[in-house]
C-alpha cells in the first residue's frame, strides 16, 4: 500500500485581512467548533493566537510520534486519522469534518497521523499560547474537556464496530454515521457524499475492499440505497439501515 507523505512543509499561515481583528466571528463552523465556547467580545483573543491554513489532498497535518506543538480546528474539507502497523498497513481510526478539533495529546506527542482526504482548510493554534488562554477562559477549557470526552466515546463505538458487528452491520453503521456527521439527509436532492475511497472505508471498518464493494452492491440490489456516482449515495430505506445498524 502506498503511504502518501509530505513532500514539502505545511504552507505559511494566511494573514488576516486588513481591519479584520475578529475573523472567528464570521466562521461558518463556529457553532460546531472550539470557538463557540467564547462570547463575541472574547473571540479576538482566540483569533490572535490562530493561523488560517489550507493543504491539498494527501498532505499530512500531523504525524504519529511527533511533538504535539499545535492543535487544529477543521473549517472545511475531510481528514482521516490513522495509525501505521509494523508491516506498513494502516488502520483508519476516524474521519474529521468541518467543526472537528484535532491534536489533543496526553503524552505530549501525537498518538496518530492525520492526512487530508480533500482540500482542507483549518485554524492552527500554538499549544503553549492556547494553554495560557485557558487560564483566562474556563469555558474554553470545559469545551476542550467535552471534545476529549467525545473522542473517548467515538473510540468505544469504533471498538464495537470492529469487534462485534458483521460486514453488513458495519457498512450500515458507517453510512448512517456519515449522514449524521455531514448533515446531509441522503435524499436524491441532497445525496450523501463520500470523499473517501473504498480502500479507506475498508481500512476504517476492518474489512477488505472486496467486502465493502460486495455489501454496497447487496444494499443496492435490496433497494436500501442507490449510487448515482462513485462518491455519492442516496439512502432509499433509512429505517431498514437503522435496524441493520442496531440504532433502533
Amino acid at each position: 500500500m502506498k503511504i502518501h507523505r509530505l513532500t514539502s512543509p505545511l504552507p505559511e499561515p494566511k494573514p488576516a485581512p486588513p481591519g479584520n481583528d475578529n475573523p472567528c466571528a464570521a466562521c461558518n463552523v463556529r457553532v460546531l467548533s472550539l470557538c463557540d465556547a467564547l462570547d463575541e467580545q472574547d473571540l479576538p483573543r482566540l483569533a490572535a493566537i490562530s493561523s488560517s491554513m489550507t493543504v491539498r489532498p494527501h498532505q499530512i497535518l500531523v504525524a504519529e510520534g511527533d511533538n504535539a506543538d499545535y492543535l487544529f480546528n477543521i473549517t472545511d474539507g475531510t481528514v482521516k486519522l490513522y495509525k501505521l502497523l509494523p508491516d506498513g498497513r494502516q488502520q483508519i481510526t476516524g474521519f474529521l469534518f468541518p467543526g472537528d478539533f484535532l491534536g489533543l495529546a496526553a503524552a505530549g506527542r501525537y498518538a496518530y497521523s492525520a492526512e487530508a482526504i480533500t482540500k482542507v482548510t483549518f485554524c492552527r493554534f500554538d499549544r503553549r499560547k492556547l494553554d495560557k488562554l485557558l487560564d483566562d477562559f474556563p469555558k474554553l477549557e470545559r469545551r476542550l474537556l467535552g471534545i476529549a470526552s467525545n473522542e473517548l466515546a467515538e473510540a468505544q463505538d469504533q471498538m464495537l464496530l470492529l469487534g462485534r458487528k458483521t460486514a453488513r452491520e458495519k457498512l450500515a453503521s458507517f453510512l448512517l454515521m456519515m449522514a449524521r456527521r455531514s448533515g446531509l439527509p441522503g435524499t436524491p436532492e441532497q445525496p450523501l457524499e463520500l470523499p473517501m475511497t473504498r480502500t479507506e472505508i475498508a481500512d476504517y471498518l476492518g474489512l477488505t475492499i472486496e467486502t465493502v464493494s460486495r455489501v454496497l452492491t447487496q444494499f443496492r440490489k435490496e433497494r436500501l440505497l442507490a449510487m448515482p456516482a462513485l462518491d455519492r449515495i442516496v439512502l432509499l430505506d433509512r429505517p431498514a439501515l437503522e435496524r441493520l445498524a442496531g440504532t433502533v
